[in-house]
């Protein structure tokens, strides 16, 4: 039942998130690193990724970042932060008989970013939760998702490439489930790779 309404349920879902993001972190001081943009809408980074999953899975990306112009000095280290939409597609190895082998999918997740303390200011981690709508129903011969509305929650650490903070590289351990929304909820994990572009 649930799948059935959640399309027009998980796009207004995910328009909110994004407005309340860029609501709530808009209005703050530019953080150090990023620079302040006239247009909010206009998104500040470009990434493409790709990883291997559970389950012989594997899945490409490709998306936009949208920064806070927020950020923090605490004693560990520079907080700031940045909302993502993603569009992905993952390729089934062994699907399930009569289903398909790939599923597309569509996301929206806020990402918190740490540069560390007494580093160089080029190394980060980040971790991020989000709402993603996967489709056709995730289905391989031993896993099944009982939702196309799933959570996506990722650690990451990467390092900036340049001086000028263009260019970043980034490894993921990312997890999708449902959240307890409805059973059978195995969740799916991937080991990604991310190249992000700064403009």
């Amino acid at each position: 039942m649930f799948t059935s309404i959640n399309r027009k349920g998980i796009a207004r879902f995910a328009a909110i998130l994004l407005a309340l993001s860029t609501a709530i972190f808009g209005t703050a001081n530019a953080a150090e690193r990023y620079r302040p943009e006239n247009n909010r809408w206009k998104p500040s980074t470009v990434f493409l990724q790709s990883g291997t999953g559970d389950n012989q899975t594997s899945a490409y990306a490709l998306g936009a970042t949208w920064n806070w112009h927020w950020g923090r000095n605490f004693r560990f280290g520079y907080v700031t932060g940045y909302t993502e939409a993603a569009v992905g597609r993952w390729n089934i190895e062994h699907p399930a008989i009569g289903q398909a082998d790939y599923a597309t999918q569509f996301g929206i997740t806020p990402v918190l970013r740490l540069f560390p303390a007494g580093l160089d200011g080029r190394w980060f981690s980040e971790i991020g939760v989000g709402a993603n709508y996967i489709a056709p129903l995730f289905h391989t011969d031993g896993r099944r998702f009982s939702t196309q509305f799933n959570f996506g929650d990722h650690i990451a650490f990467g390092r900036i490439l340049d001086t000028e903070g263009r260019s970043s590289v980034a490894i993921r351990l990312q997890h999708f489930s449902n959240g307890g929304i409805d059973a059978p909820n195995p969740g799916q994990n991937f080991g990604q790779l991310r190249f992000s572009y700064h403009y």
